[in-house]
């Protein structure tokens, strides 16, 4: 039995709700807009910004300002900034170089790889570390030695977060790291959390809900399209790959071509027998 059954294929879509998320988050999107590209905000308030929307890992909205978020990551990369001047913790030196690296930008580190004593309670400034030492490559042994001394005080004072917006973070984190995960997901977990922030964003709380639900609808239409048998499941990892709204056509392709492969797959695991497969082989390279 299919897990979703027919689900995706007998539901109904109501255009008005569509029309009237679509003029809201228009609205919404305007005003985040001008705050990403504002002219008189410093760098470190920027750059929380721009990880805060990030589609990557966070609320799921920077696909919206791509080119203005680009900008504004090429503008600070090119300031000769003294990360050693006391303004820049922890947690904004290992966040600046995440994004950095995230976007494609050639950052390096200055760092003997020892951590100060006080730095393994400093939890906001772990987790950034955490997290921006999965974006090393290989020979980068500082970092290796920067992700092990994260994990281990991170798991320290986990205890004492419990039950806070950054406690769950951390816990989600060290079951699997933002690097790793799928963009959809994130985000849809991330906005429970930012939620619970007392400093949270009203307006951009709203517009990743918004968002959100926009785009699932667009994603559920689209599985209407495409639906039967294993095809939800080869949706989900087209879903992996690419999210937004432009690439409608993709996902439906990339899951019918999945779907195809899966079958062809299965034929050689457990249907076919050598004399067949054989046969079948020739016919596929002809």
């Amino acid at each position: 039995m299919i897990l979703w059954g027919d689900r995706f294929i007998t539901q109904f879509f109501d255009p008005q709700v569509t029309e009237k998320y679509s003029k809201t988050i228009k609205v919404l999107k305007n005003e985040v807009k001008s705050m990403v590209t504002a002219p008189e905000s410093n760098m470190i308030d920027t750059m929380n910004l721009i990880d805060t929307i990030n589609t990557l890992d966070r609320l799921g909205i920077s696909y919206h300002f791509e080119n203005e978020i680009e900008e504004k990551l090429e503008q600070f990369f090119n300031l000769d900034t003294n990360y050693e001047d006391e303004t820049y913790d922890l947690y904004t030196v290992a966040l600046h170089f995440r994004l950095f690296r995230q976007h494609g930008y050639r950052i390096r580190y200055d760092t003997d790889g020892k951590f100060q004593e006080g730095l393994k309670s400093d939890a906001r400034g772990l987790l950034s570390l955490f997290e921006a030492s999965h974006l090393r490559i290989h020979g980068e042994n500082i970092l290796d030695g920067a992700l092990a001394f994260a994990t281990s005080n991170l798991i320290s004072i986990l205890p004492s977060l419990i039950g806070s917006p950054l406690g769950n973070q951390v816990v989600h984190a060290l079951v699997q790291p933002l690097h790793f995960g799928i963009p959809r997901l994130e985000a849809r977990y991330f906005i429970s959390i930012y939620e619970e922030y007392d400093q949270k964003d009203e307006t951009l709380l709203r517009f990743a809900k918004l968002d959100f639900n926009l785009l699932q609808m667009l994603h559920k239409e689209e599985l209407q399209e495409i639906s039967r048998d294993r095809v939800v499941e080869c949706f989900f990892w087209a879903m992996g790959v690419y999210h937004e709204p432009h690439y409608s056509r993709a996902r439906i392709m990339l899951a019918k071509t999945i779907a195809i492969t899966s079958i062809i797959d299965d034929t050689y695991d457990a249907y076919g027998t050598i004399e067949e497969l054989d046969i079948f082989t020739e016919a596929i390279q002809r």
